[in-house]
Parts: structure tokens; sequence; C-alpha cells
């Protein structure tokens, strides 16, 4: 399982390293790519006069407020625009890719969030209506066997349906740990633009989850919201998971290989 965040994701698909790096993992190995784009959904919808709003919840996690029309925009952008040219880059690379959301045969099945509790301008606690907000609570991994048997790679937008058959948002991170957990897969790198957990200013090489639920005080809000996806992977039966850096050479191999990135394990 390979996830590239929003930050890594441009206009025109993810750096040519990684695709040029996960070619040759493909030869060998069973591939599933869950991909953000945030930042461009969010361009295009304030190109389309739709302004977006981010709110902060109390332990400081910053994320969009996904009311119906932003629902609508970050479909289009996420399952349509993104999601299509990664497909298409995937492909011009030799790999066979598949792109989804997690709408697409009830892939992912989320539950909507009737409130968020956010901290207002004043920075008191308060609830709001919850939006287009999901939890994730079933994953059909069946499906993704059945393309991974046929040599396929899943290419997954973090998209889900809830039980009223409306598409929610959900996390990208958290959307890779629950596909990961369903497949039981052997690991999860998550290939972000800082070269992997950062303590004391030093990047740290290896965590167990206790010591990364320890340590989730003292782990910046960006690099928090990875690590609690990490620990719920792990629970569910993840191998291990690699946050590093995406932007290297063989970003992918070389994490596997042990020699970048944050390495957690069970």
């Amino acid at each position: 399982m390979v996830k590239v965040g929003g930050r890594l994701v441009r206009e025109g698909g993810v750096p040519e390293p990684i695709l040029d790096d996960l070619k040759t993992l493909y030869a060998s190995r069973r591939l599933v790519f869950v991909h953000g784009g945030a930042d461009i959904v969010t361009e295009i919808a304030e190109r389309m006069g739709k302004k977006q709003r981010f709110i902060v919840s109390p332990d400081g996690m910053r994320s969009r407020y996904t009311d119906r029309e932003t629902m609508e925009i970050y479909a289009m952008v996420m399952a349509g625009k993104i999601n299509k040219q990664l497909v298409a880059s995937f492909q011009a690379k030799g790999m066979k890719a598949v792109g989804l959301s997690g709408a697409d045969g009830m892939l992912l099945k989320a539950e909507r969030k009737k409130k968020l509790v956010i901290l207002d301008e004043r920075g008191r606690k308060v609830a709001i209506d919850g939006g287009y907000t999901g939890r994730i609570r079933e994953v059909n991994g069946g499906l993704l066997l059945s393309l991974l048997g046929e040599n396929y790679v899943p290419v997954v937008a973090p998209i889900a349906i809830d039980d009223e058959y409306n598409l929610v948002n959900v996390d990208s991170d958290r959307a890779a740990a629950y596909l990961a957990g369903a497949l039981k897969a052997s690991c999860i790198v998550y290939c972000t633009d800082v070269e992997g957990v950062i303590l004391d200013g030093k990047r740290v090489e290896k965590l167990t989850a206790f010591e990364a639920e320890e340590e989730l005080p003292r782990i910046g809000h960006g690099m928090k919201r990875k690590v609690y996806a990490a620990l719920e992977a792990l629970n569910m039966g993840v191998g291990e998971v690699i946050i590093t850096y995406g932007l290297g050479e063989k970003p992918v191999s070389s994490a596997l290989e042990r020699k970048v990135g944050t390495l957690i394990v069970p």
C-alpha cells in the first residue's frame, strides 16, 4: 500500500521518481495506491467562486469543512480530474491501473458525522453540523483482491459512501489505513514532503506502536494525523508502516530497504 499526500500531488500527477520507483516494484509486488490532492481541490473550488472553510478540532487538527456544494466539487476534482490523471500516468509507465473512489463497488462505507466539535475564533469549543464528512466503517476488500489478482493497481480517491448513499469526504491517510487493514497488507508507505517523524530536530528511524502513542503529544499536528492512521493500521493487522520523504530517489524502495523514513511497527 502506497499513500501519496496532497502536497506531492500536482496538476499533472505525482513526481516522476515515485512513478518510476513504483514501476520497478510493480514487477514483483501487488500495489494499492491512495492519493490526496486537497490543495488542488481548494484552488479549483475558489476558482469556481466557492470559498473554502477550514476548521480546527480541539486537539489542533485542521481540516476542510465539507458542505454539500464543497462535496460536489471535492468529488469532481478528487475522483475525476486527479484520479484519472494518475491512472493515465500509471498506464504511461506500463502499469495496469484502475481508478476508484470509495463509492465504487461500495469500496469504502462510512458513517456520516452528525456533529463536529471545533474551536471557534476565540478558542472555545463549539458543535457544528457535520456536513458531508464521514468515518469509515467497512471496506470491500474483495473488490481490491479481484483487481490485484488481475495485476491491476487500484488507484483510490478518498471518498466514501454512507448508508443513505451520500458521497462523503474521508481522511486520505485513514482511508489508506483501512484499505491496508482489510487486506492485511505487509506494509503501508506514506510519502510526504518531510523526512519522517521529527523529534528534537531529528528524524526518528523506528518506533513501536507503544512508543509512537507515547510521543503523540510531541509530534506536530500535520504529522500527528499520519501517526494516528499508522496506529490504526497496525491495530487492524498491517505488518508495518513507514512515513517517508516522497521527493527523493527511489522513495518507496528506499523506505522499504530501511534507508529513509520512520518505521512504525506493532
